[in-house]
């Protein structure tokens, strides 16, 4: 009789695998952007081979950057916060009002970003402690968040600040790139060191890989899934202040972020780490979808090739994401049907042995220096 080692199961055995030798499985993005590169290159070189371009992809995706690693932290623990956008936006223009109404620019981005931490601790209020699904939540939250900016600003535009500081928080170059790219930069690192290097990132991953597992191993799930969203708000705040302080006020820029960070985010999950959303992998995903965008525009000058190319891009990314076994998506594979399980209701045997072997991956995760 013959054994089937564990890791190569019947569902290892149908997942398709790319090929290794070129690191296809988790460079795949960076033969991509090389692609596009070479190909708009040859295509139109007087208008993409040009370091205007370089700087001006660099400098209009980064509040998108920060946006993606804003979705990111709660995705890795197996949660969604569809909330990111409205709340961009509601600080954004939140700050705004306040510097048209005397503010000084630092007060005026603090209680901004404050607001980013509430709506963070009401999402993480209802989602951990009434027990509503994130995506249900937050998505309730966005609706929420778009009435209150209607409030705010009685649903018109407010005049731009006169505030140079205001402008300069953003807009000031270095080395031909706007300040607000080395933002994006150092927030990456702040967030790659978080969640590669310290226990709370393991117990992130842990609880997106299988939240009951990591509670019977010792990790504070709901402790750590409300540091989850608290964070995901607040730095979307952050990203909302950038957006407006670099390109001015605007009522609907929030819902504009929201699919180009998921698509990055997911689409990261299969770069660099490939089963695991990190922080590399999702700048890495924000910058190959931004390259192809700006060589199609360039190319065609259709205005509707974004939505089209980020929303392509975000079914690709979650279907591989799925397969690859992602951190934090195992728990939103379809459950099994009702009336297929055992009698009793009680787990199938390889469901137990799942969680068996998730448990103990967890504790030498959690165990780790």
């Amino acid at each position: 009789m013959s054994t089937v080692p564990a890791t190569q199961g019947p569902d290892a055995r149908r997942r398709p695998r790319l090929p290794r030798g070129l690191g296809l499985d988790r460079f795949s993005g960076v033969y991509l952007w090389i692609l596009f590169i070479v190909v708009f290159g040859i295509w139109t070189p007087s208008e993409f081979l040009t370091i205007s371009t370089v700087h001006g992809v660099a400098s209009t995706q980064a509040v998108t950057g920060i946006v993606a690693l804003a979705v990111l932290i709660p995705l890795a623990a197996g949660l969604y916060d569809l909330s990111v956008g409205a709340t961009a936006n509601l600080t954004g223009m939140l700050a705004i009002t306040l510097l048209n109404h005397g503010w000084a620019v630092v007060p005026a981005v603090v209680a901004s970003m404050l607001v980013g931490v509430a709506i963070g601790l009401v999402n993480s209020a209802v989602v951990v402690k009434l027990g509503v699904n994130s995506f249900i939540a937050t998505l309730g939250m966005s609706s929420i968040l778009a009435a209150v900016l209607v409030i705010i600003t009685g649903d018109a535009s407010p005049i731009p600040p006169s505030s140079t500081a205001w402008n300069d928080f953003t807009q000031t170059t270095i080395a031909g790139f706007q300040i607000v790219v080395l933002y994006l930069i150092a927030l990456a690192f702040v967030l790659w060191w978080l969640m590669a290097h310290t226990p709370t990132g393991r117990y992130l991953y842990a609880i997106g890989g299988n939240a009951e597992a990591a509670r019977l191993s010792g990790v504070r799930v709901q402790r750590y899934s409300t540091l989850a969203l608290v964070l995901s708000s607040t730095i979307a705040g952050l990203g909302g202040v950038l957006f407006t302080s670099q390109s001015g006020p605007s009522l609907d820029f929030g819902p504009a972020l929201l699919l180009p960070a998921f698509a990055a985010a997911f689409l990261g999950s299969t770069q660099l780490l490939p089963g695991k959303f990190n922080v590399w992998g999702t700048l890495l995903a924000i910058f190959v979808l931004a390259t192809g965008v700006e060589g199609l525009e360039l190319v065609s000058g259709a205005a509707w090739l974004s939505d089209m190319f980020n929303g392509v891009a975000l079914i690709i990314a979650v279907a591989l994401s799925i397969n690859r076994g992602s951190a934090g998506l195992r728990r939103f594979r379809p459950s099994r049907p009702s009336g297929q399980g055992p009698p009793g209701g009680q787990p199938a045997p390889e469901d137990r042995a799942s969680e068996k072997s998730d448990r103990v991956e967890i504790g030498r995760a959690t165990d780790a220096p």
